[in-house]
């Protein structure tokens, strides 16, 4: 014997197909269908369902309830790719030279007031920069003997360094080296002068280079 349920579902069947005229089937599904495949409607605009219908058998435009959900799949957490590090400062070298007749008096190594305000100025541009290393470097004439002018260059090139030392540079980022009269700055034009207009011709050669390695530039500088 069928159960009532089966029963109930194909009289259905049959009523509806003798209502509309139209060969009715019942689907796999679990829903009345006729000939052209179309679920078979109510007059409240739902689909008919048979003895073997599940919720599992949902079916578009049938039972909107059970209309399968979708699943969200999250979206993959991409880690933020860390901004690269600053490019290191590349050195600087900025070298100045100043007139040995403005820093020292003629043949001596002592700074005169006006080479102490040239310093100061050097010294204030210091403090607002970076810098690893200052090289002193002091030159002479070729004047007087070769040996005199070597020790009078050092001595000139040591003067500087403990004036910057003494305005608080440090001592250890200081080098002061002397080059005698080895690095003129003239070219041959001041041969077959008096001595008194060598004197004053060579006066580009008595000076004292100051060349700073850092990461910033030292303003003022050539």
């Amino acid at each position: 014997m069928k159960p009532i349920r089966k029963q109930i579902s194909q009289l259905a069947i049959v009523a509806v197909a003798a209502t509309a005229l139209i060969p009715l089937t019942a689907t796999a599904e679990g829903y009345l269908v006729d000939s052209n495949g179309k679920n078979v409607m109510s007059s409240d605009g739902l689909c008919w369902h048979i003895s073997e219908w599940s919720p599992a058998s949902y079916r578009e435009p049938c039972d909107p309830a059970y209309k399968p959900v979708a699943a969200v799949v999250p979206a993959p957490v991409v880690s933020p790719t860390p901004a690269p590090a600053p490019a290191p400062a590349a050195p600087s070298r900025k070298k100045i030279s100043f007139s040995g007749s403005t820093l020292f008096a003629f043949d001596k190594s002592a700074l005169k007031p006006e080479g102490m305000a040239l310093m100061d100025d050097l010294v204030q541009q210091l403090n607002s920069a970076t810098y690893e290393t200052i090289e002193v470097t002091g030159h002479t004439d070729r004047i007087g003997s070769e040996v005199y002018n070597q020790k009078l260059s050092e001595r000139r090139a040591l003067s500087v360094k403990d004036y910057l030392v003494s305005k608080g540079i440090p001592a250890n980022s200081i080098t002061a080296i002397g080059k005698g009269e080895t690095a003129p700055s003239e070219t041959g034009e001041c041969k077959g002068m008096t001595v008194s207009r060598t004197k004053a011709c060579l006066q580009l050669d008595r000076r004292v280079d100051i060349e700073m390695i850092g990461t910033k530039p030292v303003a003022g500088s050539n």
